[in-house]
């Protein structure tokens, strides 16, 4: 029967909290991967994943865009509003209509350090403390269902509180296209207790 330790990756890249978030997105981008355990002093304190980073540059507030200046004529001028033609309010909501830029924006600029949020974020702010490890001996078929129970793409496969390795849903599904779980078929599932869920 497969387990855990045959198909997970044991080149595990992990990053510090302190690490900023630029920089974590381009690990991410050089090691081809969508998540990384978070250390510090040697410990495990979490997970930062893309779904993270996403997150919380989602939730930061927009950047306000730059615009030619205006006169003060400009905004004193008076407006009559004739029935039927735009509000004069309009011209707020057209003015700023793009104060936020978008998350895509924010990530492509990064022209200054109000625009490169991740540069001025630390992995510690944004990554999820707690998280969900197993042990390398539990077999693929219980990892699996803890991973749908938990709702997670990722388990860090710890062996005496050590990082070993990372199992992740793309393990499975190389191993399915494989046809290794045919071969080796389900036998003996591992008792539940040889995951642990940790919540910091």
């Amino acid at each position: 029967m497969l387990t855990v330790r045959d198909l997970m990756t044991t080149d595990v890249a992990t990053v510090d909290p302190d690490l900023s978030l630029r920089e974590a997105v381009e690990l991410f981008t050089q090691r081809h991967v969508s998540g990384v355990p978070v250390t510090a002093g040697g410990r495990l304190v979490g997970v930062l994943s893309a779904s993270d980073v996403l997150a919380f540059e989602g939730a930061s507030p927009g950047v306000p865009t730059e615009r030619p200046e205006m006169e003060l004529e400009e905004w004193n001028e008076p407006t009559e509003w004739v029935e039927g033609e735009e509000a004069p309010a309009a011209f707020f909501s057209d003015m700023w209509s793009d104060a936020g830029a978008d998350v895509l924006e924010r990530f492509a600029e990064i022209r200054g350090s109000e625009w490169d949020q991740l540069a001025e974020h630390t992995v510690g702010e944004a990554m999820t403390p707690s998280l969900c490890s197993v042990a390398p001996f539990v077999d693929i078929y219980t990892a699996a269902e803890y991973m749908v129970r938990a709702g997670v793409h990722r388990l860090i496969v710890l062996d005496d509180g050590r990082v070993v390795g990372v199992l992740s849903s793309m393990d499975i599904v190389r191993a399915v296209a494989e046809q290794r779980l045919i071969a080796a078929g389900p036998e003996v599932r591992s008792s539940p207790r040889a995951w642990a869920d940790v919540r910091r």
